[in-house]
């Protein structure tokens, strides 16, 4: 890597931006500054192209670090470092600066250009690799109309790696992704996002209608989409996702040891530190966080080394860290008490981000069932 990413992150302008984010449900344009400005957009992606490089184990640092900081910036970033992912992924090691593809991972590279995914379908919900809509054949290139819901950065980002059904197919896993300019003709928002945690990632439906998309906008080969999201998009959007919810649990937690020690129970002469029950649920929400950490990071690693463990590991990691975030911001809830849930204090919206973190795709009852597929030998799909 270039440098060390710990000495780069910004996270006290993050930070500080972070209450006005939430309550304004304002995309965090400030912070996606300051992480282009520090090369973050650009982690991941090879120094050939004037990328970071790096991988899977600084990816997770930089994402709980920035989440910590605002969750919905991270959760922004998350997004856009997993479409880089598998753009770079689907030009198949041709990265020519001349091609639209090419030109486009130069840019995020460099900072220049923030991109995310619009994998679902309204048909198929949290099933973001199922496809109801299918692209039609017209001349080289192929014409798309689709109902994509929840992509985030909708309105803000440069571009979407964008997932239709194959032409020619009603194979819901035969499946083509396209890199398509935010600003295309047939791309539109119909409706914006008002929501109770993550208020600022901008998330929202995309509807496409007539589209028209050329082979060069393809990532990969006919058909192979499917494969793309499964390789690519899958490993490092869940440890992107576990990263996410391992830093607004680190966030919630440190708030929440920082509160007890300096609320007094005057008459006592004594803090809320040193009540036993008090002690007892923190201690227990700091077990529970360190658990999911550390699997976070052991699974990082597995990913970037290629071991054969890292399929077992994608599958748990964001199932283990979305359910440890709801119930460490729980469990501080009621150690900060009546305080914790005035907005003067992070706890309740770090509450509420754990679980708008929870429940993006696949959810934790989908990823049960993967994982219960995958340790007894049965095909996942």
């Amino acid at each position: 890597m270039k440098t060390d990413v710990s000495s780069t992150l910004p996270l006290d302008a993050i930070a500080a931006d972070a209450s006005a984010v939430d309550v304004e449900a304002r995309f965090p344009q400030t912070g996606i500054d300051e992480l282009a400005r520090a090369g973050l957009l650009g982690l991941g992606l090879p120094e050939s192209l004037g990328g970071m490089g790096g991988g899977p184990v600084e990816f997770v640092r930089v994402a709980e670090g920035v989440a910590g900081a605002c969750a919905s910036t991270g959760m922004v970033y998350v997004m856009h470092v997993v479409g880089a992912q598998t753009l770079l992924a689907g030009v198949n090691g041709d990265a020519d600066a001349g091609s639209t593809k090419g030109a486009a991972l130069a840019a995020m590279a460099t900072g220049r250009h923030l991109t995310t995914l619009a994998y679902s379908d309204r048909g198929s919900r949290g099933h973001f690799w199922a496809q109801v809509s299918h692209a039609v054949r017209d001349g080289d290139d192929v014409v798309v109309d689709a109902d994509k819901t929840w992509a985030t950065s909708a309105g803000q980002a440069d571009s979407y790696v964008l997932a239709v059904g194959a032409p020619d197919t009603d194979d819901p896993l035969s499946t083509e992704l396209y890199l398509v300019a935010s600003d295309a003709e047939g791309v539109t928002i119909p409706s914006h996002f008002d929501g109770l945690g993550m208020r600022g990632n901008a998330s929202a439906p995309l509807q496409v209608r007539g589209l028209r998309l050329s082979a060069d906008q393809r990532l990969g080969g006919e058909r192979s989409g499917f494969a793309l999201m499964m390789t690519a998009t899958l490993p490092w959007f869940t440890l992107g996702s576990a990263a996410c919810s391992v830093g607004i649990a680190g966030a919630a937690l440190d708030a929440a040891i920082a509160h007890a020690g300096r609320s007094r129970l005057e008459h006592e002469g004594s803090s809320l530190a040193q009540i036993p029950g008090v002690r007892a649920r923190l201690a227990y929400a700091r077990v529970r966080f360190r658990e999911s950490r550390a699997l976070l990071h052991e699974v990082a690693a597995a990913v970037a080394a290629d071991d054969p463990s890292a399929q077992e590991g994608v599958l748990a990691v964001k199932a283990s860290a979305a359910e440890m975030a709801i119930e460490v911001s729980d469990l501080v809830m009621r150690v900060g008490g009546g305080a914790a849930y005035s907005k003067h204090g992070p706890l309740e919206r770090h509450l509420r981000d754990a679980r708008a973190a929870a429940v993006m795709a696949p959810t934790t009852e989908l990823l049960h069932d993967f994982l219960g597929k995958a340790i007894t030998g049965q095909e996942l799909f």
